[in-house]
Order: structure tokens, then C-alpha cells, then sequence
């Protein structure tokens, strides 16, 4: 049987209900297919072992957008609450707060090395990379080569597995614009100094440097289940354990015949007006027919993936942090989530520690294939090395695995993207990608929801009236008011509408 629906959306993370719970709050149909059997949120999910809860990753309710804002405490009116920020890097065996306080790196780097870092820093003004093209390049610019070392080196080659000299540009900007060594360095003063009481959540604020942040509760899949009782009770419908395998597209009538496989082998086919995708480009691209001239381009966009270990007991060592970077390279961790500090009512019994270890891998690497044990014993080895947990105070663990997590930021991924968007536009018309993977942007949470929502309202306009590619293009996107995304933000149309 064939079942015929004006909206079909592929994904159930931020993006893509998101869309769904826009259309269907203003009546249209909407069916949503997500491929894992359990749970929606994507890598926004909060996984439920023994009834400790967890993120794949950590995700702080944090926007410069009212609207995303008001849009979150639209889904989930009463269960937000408000976190410190509280987070440290770790190099050389000491603890660093991040952001920076002025007189703790001070005191741990030592003069001398300080002097060096500040040194660098002048040179690479006086000296600097013109058009930077990597990551490398562009953070040298900022920060100087001495504190590009310390700071981003490591840290940045373990999430990416690649040199920095490899990775464009293109990421740094997005993710760290607005903050320079200069601002860094006066944050951290008045932090040193006390003078930072007023907050620096406001408008001007670099989003690196926000002091707090909204949490649900019981994490961030909260928002997301929320989001779908919302969507079904709206008369949308969200499927399960659904594997898109197939998308056919009549060019001469503008419809989709779309194919998906459940669990126990069964095939479901639908045939949509509109394709809304939050999969990653690279696995839709491969599905669609008649073949994408540009499919040669989406296969050789690459993922980044990665695998979190959670180790749980009773902790002789209290730890504050929600979040601690490690930039020793002695150790495989990148980072270290303190899930307790995201939200109390994360740990069942309220008192046990539970500690994510994230390793950033690829899928079908050794770390990827290892066995949960094997990943377990190298968790406790390193926890104990880095001083946040010993060893024998873990009681129990759990690993999670979770492919294609970052979209990578290469050297050719921009040219390949570009090619890729110049004949969907054409040729795909009414297949709109949403999301992080869906259109290959290492977006925030709220950016990805900004892509869904507008995306909503271009298919219930009948016309393309907003640019989603436009979202996160400025990561000051919010407030810079120059896009057409960015200006529909502002606009009374796009309040979300409160309702019952």
C-alpha cells in the first residue's frame, strides 16, 4: 500500500521535528521516518542506562535568537532549568579554566611561557596569514602560534583526526568567530578580578564566553520527546525504526516516491509533494534516482565519528565541571562530560558519580571496532591518568557509539558542497535538507532548529521566501539582522504561537 502525504520529513533530530512540529501546528500533513527504533532527538538524544541519564556529547540550551528561545519553552513550558557554565582544559598535568582567567593561566603557564605566548601573538599581528585558508592559518591570526599550540593543536587534530593545516577555515570562523586573544584576555581579567557579575549572556557576547546556559532536566531529550507528543497530537506522525533506502523523484509531475524498511523487513512506500532531509548528504545522495549528476562530489564528503564511555560509581573527588577539554596528547579522551553537573536529576540515586569519556573516531577504526570492554579498561586507564576519577571507584559503564557526528571541514568539502546544492536547487526542487548532516554545517542545536523552522515556512509559503543556507553563515547570525533568514527571525511571522 501506498500512502500519499504532502510532507514527508527524513529525521528525527532538532531539524527535523522541528519542521514537522511547525507544519503540523499550522494543520499541514507530516510524516516523520527516523531510522533509529528507540529514540528521537539524533545526536540531541538523551540515552537512558540503568536509569542514568546521558547526552552523546553534551547540548547547552544557549541561543542569541528570542525566537528559538520562545520556541523551546513553547515545547517544554516547565522543565528547563538554569546551569553554570563550568568547564576546564586540561594540559601539562594542570587544570585551566575555560574561558581563561587571567592570573590562573598566568600562574600555570609561568611567566617566561606567557611572554612567549604574548611575543607570538604580536608577531602574527604584525606578521599575519593573508586570506587564511586552514584552521591552522586562521587561529594562528587570532591567537598567535605559541597559543595555537597549547590552546587548539591537540585538541582540535583528536575531534577531527586530521592536521590542522588539513581542516579549512571555514570551521574556525564559524565556531570561534567573534573571539580573538584580546577579548579573551579581558573576559579572563574580569573574571580574575570579580568584575563579571552582570553576566556576559547578552547580545555581544561571543558564544564561547557565556557564563550559563537552559537545561531540561532530564536532558535534552526531553525537548525532543516533548517535541513529538506535540507533533503527533497535532495530527503528525512520527515512524520508528524506518531506513530510507530509496527516493524516486517524477521530474514531470514534482513527486516523491519514497521507500523505507522497517526493523522486521518490511517495506513502506510513500509519495510526498515535499522531501524534507536531515540525513547526512552523502547516504540521501546515493538513495535518490534519477542519479544526481553530482553524486561523485557528495561521496567524497567525509564524517567524523565518535563513541562516548560513560563510567559510573561513587567518586572520592568532587568534580564541578559540566565539561573538561583534554589537550594532552599522552591520552586518547578528547573530552570529558560530568553529567551530574548538567542536571541533578541525570543520576538516579543523586549522589554516584557518571563521567562520558568521548572519543572521537572513524567508523571502522580501531577504536570504533574495539569491544565495549576493551574501550571500558582504556576509559578507566585514562580517567585515572587525567586525576578526575580512580579507576577503582567505577562500578559500572556503558559505551555508546554514534556515527557521522561531525560533518568534516576539508580542503574540498566547500567545492563539493557547492556543486552538490547547484543541482539539487535545479533539479530537486521541492527536496529541501535541513540539519547539521542534512546540509553538511557544523550547526549548533538552535541553528539546526532555525534551518527546520524556516524550511517550514518556505513549504507552507509555496516559494523559497528564506535562504535556510543563509543560518550560521555569521556566527553572530542572530543579532546581525543580513540575512533573509536572519531578518524572518525578527519578524512577528515567525513567532511561535503559544498554545494549550
Amino acid at each position: 500500500m501506498v500512502r500519499f502525504i504532502e510532507t514527508l520529513v527524513i529525521g528525527a533530530g532538532p531539524a527535523g521535528l522541528t519542521t514537522a512540529y511547525k507544519l503540523s501546528q499550522e494543520g499541514r500533513e507530516v510524516i516523520v521516518l527516523e531510522k533509529d527504533p528507540i529514540y528521537v532527538g539524533g545526536i540531541s538524544r538523551t540515552v537512558n542506562y540503568k536509569n542514568f541519564l546521558f547526552d552523546i556529547g553534551g547540548h547547552r540550551f544557549f541561543s542569541k535568537s528570542k525566537t528559538i528561545v520562545d520556541l523551546w519553552r513553547e515545547i517544554l513550558p516547565d522543565d528547563f532549568i538554569e546551569r553554570p557554565r563550568l568547564s576546564r582544559i586540561f594540559y601539562q598535568n594542570k587544570f585551566y579554566a575555560y574561558p581563561l582567567r587571567g592570573f590562573e593561566a598566568l600562574r600555570n603557564l609561568g611567566l617566561w611561557e606567557s611572554a612567549r605566548c604574548m611575543a607570538s601573538f604580536g608577531f602574527a599581528r604584525a606578521f599575519p596569514f593573508r586570506n587564511p585558508a586552514t584552521f591552522h592559518h586562521w587561529v594562528r591570526n587570532q591567537f598567535g602560534e605559541r597559543l595555537f599550540s597549547i590552546f587548539f593543536k591537540t585538541y582540535t587534530e583528536k575531534v577531527w583526526g586530521m592536521s590542522c593545516n588539513e581542516i579549512s577555515s571555514d570551521w574556525a570562523a564559524q565556531r570561534i568567530k567573534g573571539l580573538s586573544l584580546g577579548a579573551a584576555i579581558f573576559d579572563g581579567l574580569r573574571r580574575s578580578l570579580g568584575l563579571n557579575k552582570s553576566g556576559n549572556n547578552g547580545a555581544n557576547s561571543a558564544r564561547t564566553l557565556i557564563e550559563s546556559f537552559q537545561y531540561p532536566r532530564k536532558g535534552p531529550g526531553m525537548m525532543w520527546e516533548a517535541a513529538a507528543a506535540k507533533i503527533k497530537s497535532n495530527g503528525g506522525e512520527i515512524l520508528m525504526g524506518r531506513a530510507v533506502e530509496k527516493l524516486d523523484f517524477d521530474e514531470a509531475n514534482k513527486i516523491w516516491t519514497v521507500e523505507a524498511w522497517t526493523a522486521d523487513g518490511q517495506c513502506e512506500t510513500f509519495r510526498a509533494r515535499h522531501v524534507v532531509s536531515s540525513a547526512p548528504i552523502r547516504e540521501l545522495m546515493s538513495n535518490l534516482s534519477p542519479t544526481p549528476i553530482s553524486l561523485l562530489h557528495a561521496r567524497q564528503l567525509r564524517y567524523r565519528d565518535f563513541l562516548t564511555v560513560v563510567l559510573i560509581g561513587k567518586s572520592r573527588r568532587e568534580l564541578p565541571d559540566n565539561w573538561v577539554y583534554i589537550h594532552d596528547p599522552a591520552v586518547k579522551v578528547g573530552r570529558v562530560q560530568n553529567f551530574r553537573s548538567w542536571s541533578p536529576e541525570m543520576i538516579p540515586d543523586g549522589v554516584s558519580t557518571c563521567l562520558g569519556l568521548e572519543y572521537f573516531c572513524f567508523e571502522g577504526d580501531g577504536l570504533w571496532t574495539a569491544s565495549d570492554a576493551e574501550l571500558i579498561e582504556l576509559a578507566k586507564r585514562e580517567i585515572g591518568r587525567i586525576g578526575l576519577m580512580d579507576p577503582e571507584d567505577v562500578a559500572d559503564a556503558s559505551v555508546v557509539r554514534q556515527a557521522k557526528a561531525y560533518p568534516v571541514y576539508d580542503e574540498t568539502y566547500a567545492a563539493n558542497l557547492e556543486t552538490i546544492r547547484a543541482e539539487l536547487s535545479l533539479r530537486f526542487p521541492n527536496l529541501h535538507l535541513v540539519g547539521r548532516n542534512g546540509m553538511h554545517k557544523y550547526n549548533n542545536q538552535d541553528h539546526a532548529m532555525m534551518t527546520g523552522l524556516l524550511t517550514a515556512l518556505n513549504i507552507i509559503a509555496g516559494e523559497i521566501a528564506h535562504d535556510v543556507w543563509r543560518v550560521n553563515e555569521d556566527a553572530e547570525y542572530c543579532e546581525a539582522g543580513i540575512s533573509g533568514a536572519e531578518e524572518a527571525l525578527v519578524s512577528e511571522r515567525l513567532a511561535p504561537r503559544r498554545v494549550a
